[in-house]
């Protein structure tokens, strides 16, 4: 009697998370890359402000008003004598805070928005659209103004007025992802369990979209910052004396006959 003997290879796989698969994919996009890489270098700045700035921003010596870039004014001074340099590295925690804010508004609103719309369509998803095709059909910065004029100045309205424009983009593409996604075997099997929509959208659907969610996210913080400072050039985000970029530069272009280095620098 023979006796047959098998060898039987396990392969095992190794399973890999969710946030592995969507970190793997932002990690082969180069623009997300360098989004991210300004982003963290910006954020080193606005917390170690206070140890990089050699001056208070707000701090005034009309003795030292419009003196020239020198060892002691790395990037000179202001008509109220301020220091240009302390003001623009205090300026990035402002800016970086518009930018954070704004967009956490725009995630929020267009993440839930694409998401109800890609998962149940129907009239629901062309309504939803269809508006977001409208705010679509405005410059960023013309619908910011519009929303702006309603709520006033200041960097709190500015932030929402941010947060509003951006809102169709997050919407198109969680609706796009979502329109591939629940048509996966893993969602139609909780379907068949008979899982509560808010479960499958929350743990199936949601998370297998975060990849083209967080490099969105990634190119929007900068898009914002600048939009905000927009606003604040023409006078309708942060006032003075807020060290915010674009209200320095609206304030140093009055002076660049006699002090250009207001307006250069920043």
């Amino acid at each position: 009697m023979a006796k047959l003997t098998g060898i039987t290879e396990e392969k095992t796989i190794k399973s890999q998370s969710l946030w592995t698969i969507s970190f793997r994919r932002m990690r082969n996009n180069r623009t997300a890359i360098a989004g991210i890489i300004i982003l963290f270098i910006f954020a080193v700045i606005a917390i170690f402000a206070p140890l990089i700035a050699p001056y208070d921003p707000l701090e005034q010596n009309f003795i030292k008003s419009f003196r020239p870039p020198s060892w002691d004014n790395f990037l000179g001074t202001d008509e109220f004598g301020r220091d240009v340099f302390s003001r623009i590295i205090y300026g990035a925690r402002i800016s970086l805070q518009i930018g954070f804010v704004s967009v956490f508004i725009s995630l929020i609103l267009g993440v839930s928005l694409g998401l109800i719309a890609g998962y149940y369509g129907g009239w629901l998803d062309m309504l939803i659209m269809r508006i977001m095709d409208l705010m679509l059909s405005f410059p960023y910065i013309l619908l910011a103004l519009v929303i702006m004029s309603i709520l006033g100045p200041g960097i709190f309205n500015a932030m929402i007025a941010i947060g509003i424009v951006y809102v169709p983009q997050y919407a198109r593409v969680v609706r796009s992802s979502v329109l591939s996604v629940k048509k996966k075997e893993y969602v139609m099997a909780a379907q068949a369990l008979g899982a509560s929509d808010l479960r499958i959208i929350l743990k199936h659907v949601l998370l297998n979209s975060m990849a083209p969610i967080i490099i969105q996210t990634t190119l929007s913080i900068g898009r914002a910052i600048i939009n905000a400072a927009g606003l604040s050039f023409l006078g309708l985000g942060a006032q003075p004396p807020t060290p915010e970029w674009g209200a320095m530069l609206s304030n140093g272009q009055d002076f660049l006959r006699n002090a250009p280095w207001i307006a250069f620098r920043e």
